[in-house]
């Protein structure tokens, strides 16, 4: 029986890769990886030398096959997604799941998540935090999603992009302004940057700038906890 280690890669910066993480990485005989660019900077940046697989959304079917044969050999394989914790918003799932039913051990390595970053600077003080991720880009299926939302009465945690962000604030304002928001941007980064308010007040804030950039986690309280 092999292993397949699921690790959370950093979100930005690269000082978040735990001990235990570069240590699977550099035991690893093979590294899945959603992109293989992405990947490589971080194994360079470790002087780590491994061969890597492309295991993205459109083909992690196949790629699963082509890690069960090698966890078959012997071998031992690692895998992370672009950016935090895979599975999350990322692939990994259906690699889980088909090394799993190939009777291999998956062993996960905790590491960074976009999700619980921002709900741990959020200053919310909700129990239950859905996590929904992205929004539909299409505006009717966004808000009909956020009303959904909304109407749980829970908390959710959104990642939406730079082009974007502003539809989101805007809707949000449009059909419930008295909830309580935080906003993430380009989090553990250089221009790390964490604004709290209302959907009214932040969309303020934002349309100063001329330009949206960086990718963005917005935190929205549920109904009791404004």
């Amino acid at each position: 029986m092999s292993v397949l280690y699921i690790i959370g890669t950093p979100i930005g910066n690269m000082g978040d890769l735990s001990t235990r993480a570069i240590e699977a990485l550099q035991a690893a005989d093979l590294v899945a990886c959603e992109d293989t660019r992405v990947t490589l900077r971080i194994l360079t940046h470790f002087a780590i030398k491994k061969p890597l697989l492309s295991c993205r959304a459109q083909n992690e079917g196949a790629a699963a096959k082509r890690v069960i044969a090698e966890l078959d050999r012997g071998k031992t394989a690692a895998y992370t997604s672009d950016a935090g914790t895979p599975s999350l918003s990322d692939p990994g799932a259906e690699l889980v799941r088909n090394v799993s039913e190939a009777g291999h051990t998956i062993i996960p390595i905790p590491g960074p998540s976009a999700f619980t970053t921002l709900v741990s600077a959020a200053g919310g003080r909700d129990k239950t935090v859905i996590f929904e991720g992205f929004l539909s880009p299409k505006a009717g299926r966004r808000r009909s999603r956020l009303r959904e939302l909304l109407d749980s009465g829970w908390a959710f945690v959104l990642y939406e992009s730079p082009f974007r962000i502003l539809k989101l604030l805007s809707d949000l304002a449009d059909l419930e302004n008295g909830r309580y928001l935080c906003l993430g941007r380009e989090m553990t980064k250089l221009h790390e940057e964490y604004i709290r308010g209302g959907a009214d007040q932040i969309l303020a804030v934002l349309t100063k700038k001329e330009v949206q950039k960086g990718e963005f986690s917005l935190y929205v309280s549920g109904q009791n906890h404004k």
